[in-house]
């Protein structure tokens, strides 16, 4: 909250927490709302309906702005040049260092964006619907992902359970191949084509690390198909 107390206003949305993050929140001169959880999209969204700002900002716990992107968004939201949304690159960190390749330089998500847009209902990846070209900042959010291995293995267990569902709910469904070909192919993608080698024993890691992921899901997808 401090990193982005350039905000005309800051509100938390949580759910269900007991680490102090109300008190802790309340004293940083925050908004707290208290709101079910169903999925992030929808967490997002009750906190924009709140919002008295006609730009919107979404910074997640694990992520810190800066001063230069206060100033930078100040100066779009201006003149926006007929763009409704933005995307604003990251900075990720793994491990203690910044990773610069393995696909995460591209990490773009659109956070800045006008109050009446929506984020949609998908679990895992959700994005805003946005039906007008996206402009694109320069200054970053500083992303630290995950503060442990602890941390890394808990959300990658949520995760792949929400993606596997959406997917079986979509229709989709999942078999062997799939769950012994992938996390290689995603390996050797992230490793080799796009550069994680660079990023040293971090980038080999986190590679397979992310070849796991893969095997999670798709496990869980077969796991979930099989029973039909």
């Amino acid at each position: 909250m401090a990193s982005v107390r350039w905000a005309r206003e800051v509100i938390v949305v949580e759910n269900d927490s007991s680490d102090g993050t109300i008190e802790l929140s309340k004293r940083a001169g925050a908004t707290v709302m208290s709101h079910p959880f169903t999925t992030i999209g929808v967490q997002r969204n009750a906190a924009i309906e709140c919002a008295v700002s006609d730009w919107i900002l979404v910074v997640d716990a694990d992520e810190r702005g800066s001063p230069p992107l206060g100033e930078e968004i100040r100066r779009v939201i201006a003149a926006p040049g007929g763009r409704d949304a933005f995307r604003v690159p990251r900075r990720n960190f793994f491990l203690g260092r910044e990773v610069k390749h393995g696909g995460w330089a591209s990490d773009r998500p659109v956070r800045l964006f006008r109050s009446a847009l929506r984020y949609n209902a998908s679990r895992v990846h959700e994005h805003v619907d946005v039906k007008r070209v996206v402009g694109e900042l320069s200054e970053p959010l500083v992303h630290t992902p995950y503060a442990s291995f602890d941390d890394y293995f808990e959300k990658l267990d949520r995760y792949s359970r929400w993606w596997a569902e959406d997917r079986y709910e979509r229709g989709r469904r999942g078999g062997a191949l799939s769950v012994v070909f992938r996390p290689p192919a995603r390996f050797v993608s992230m490793y080799l084509f796009r550069g994680g080698w660079m990023d040293g024993g971090a980038g080999a890691v986190l590679c397979a690390l992310a070849a796991g992921s893969v095997l999670a899901k798709y496990a869980r997808l077969w796991e979930l198909s099989a029973k039909d």
